[in-house]
């Protein structure tokens, strides 16, 4: 009998160490999107005003940041499957709590604890990713990881249709799936990796490296969030049922997966503060198209093309201030990155929800339009101030998925000057 090729083997093991990853990474990603566009709903429903919606989106990045500064010491001193259990735990614990005292201020404590927990989950599972990966299956695994991604969102999302909104099914229902994501990494034979380094946050070194990336994760953190955030509250005060609600937000998530790849060549290819202008345009452009629309198809076109052209600005402002950085600045520079845009998403949620309840739900994306022209203004003047990299110079752009820092190091892997 022939011998079994050695790559195969090799790539036999992978696929085995990685299965239960990326169930735990499909599951999680389910019941976190599911509860983010069910919160704004069902708050919406109980009478907690449009403004208390909005806090309590900015509580739930709250909880975000604090997770990415706080999630690789508890890692140290816990390790990976511990960390990850306790904290799915709390992800359902958060979700059942909101049925059981449906009052504002356990729902937001609710929320910061959320953000905390998935921001801290993702954490321990791109950890494990990043340390499995490799220069020669990188690109494959952070493919699956993207499909995985997409696909748990989206289905999430048509979870709200089937089940409703008015009851406490749902909210079970999300609960178990934050349960569940505990099972499969549990029940692994996974050896835990190093535990992840704690990069120094230092705003005043992000912002000498790369005033555009640093001013664009902040904008985009104003916009972005606020999309996930308060975007079913805006389809909904414009007249979407809720299975068009669930399809506007998987609209936009498709979009952004969509447009990523082509815009991201391109931004290899040209001037990056080109492409970053040009993207933001199309995106105030769809913005525009939002706050005009007159009927729900209308606001589901726009919500593709919103998604399409606004998501990927986060990854190329990322690309850009990796261009402009040092071989020993690129961790520092990402978790100073990602500290900009939590800023941003902390805020952004909060300023919407008061825009919509002040002046009615089509000024939400007048507001994401103008914050996109700051961004294109900003962005102009810098072009005056800087030159453009070099295209040999240039680091590959990869798209990047907000859900934890180690994301970015497990997308990026070494540097191309270490490998």
């Amino acid at each position: 009998m022939a011998e079994s090729r050695p790559g195969a083997r090799s790539s036999t093991v992978i696929g085995g160490r990685l299965l239960p990853i990326y169930l735990s990474a499909g599951i999680l990603l389910a019941g976190n999107g599911l509860l983010v566009t069910l919160v704004a709903i069902r708050a919406s429903a109980e009478g907690f005003g449009n403004t208390f919606i909005g806090l309590l989106g900015a509580g739930y990045f709250a909880g975000f940041l604090v997770a990415c500064i706080v999630t690789p010491k508890l890692i140290q001193r816990a390790g990976h499957i511990r960390v990850f259990a306790a904290l799915s735990a709390g992800a359902a614990v958060a979700a059942l709590t909101m049925i059981m005292s449906v009052t504002p201020e356990t729902w937001l404590v609710a929320r910061i604890l959320s953000g905390f927990c998935f921001c801290g989950t993702a954490t321990v599972l791109e950890s494990w990713l990043n340390a499995i990966a490799d220069n020669s299956n990188r690109g494959r695994l952070l493919g699956v990881y993207r499909v995985v991604d997409l696909g748990s969102v989206m289905g999430g999302q048509f979870v709200l249709p089937v089940l409703g909104t008015g009851g406490f099914q749902i909210f079970v229902f999300a609960g178990i799936l934050l349960a569940t994501a505990l099972i499969p990494v549990s029940l692994s034979r996974q050896a835990s990796p190093a535990p992840p380094e704690s990069a120094k946050v230092r705003p005043s070194l992000v912002w000498a490296i790369s005033p555009t990336a640093a001013f664009g994760c902040l904008t985009l953190g104003l916009t972005n969030s606020a999309f996930r955030a308060i975007g079913p509250l805006y389809a909904q005060e414009m007249g979407l049922s809720v299975d068009q609600v669930a399809l506007f937000i998987s609209l936009g998530v498709l979009g952004g997966a969509l447009l990523q790849y082509p815009i991201g060549v391109l931004s290899d290819r040209m001037d990056r503060r080109k492409i970053l202008i040009i993207t933001t345009s199309a995106a105030a452009g769809a913005s525009l198209f939002l706050a005009s629309a007159t009927s729900p198809v209308q606001v589901l076109i726009g919500g593709f093309l919103f998604g399409g052209f606004a998501l990927p600005l986060y990854s190329l402002s990322m690309a850009h201030g990796n261009d402009h950085a040092e071989p020993g600045q690129i961790v520092e520079l990402t978790a100073g990155l990602i500290l900009f845009y939590g800023l941003g998403a902390i805020v952004g949620p909060f300023i919407s929800s008061v825009i919509i309840q002040e002046f009615g739900p089509r000024y939400f994306f007048t507001y994401t339009c103008a914050v996109h022209a700051s961004l294109i203004v900003f962005v102009v003047w810098r072009m005056t101030r800087r030159a453009s990299v070099p295209p040999a110079l240039r680091r590959r752009y990869v798209g990047l998925l907000r859900t934890s820092p180690m994301f970015v190091r497990f997308a990026m892997g070494r540097p191309r000057w270490h490998q």
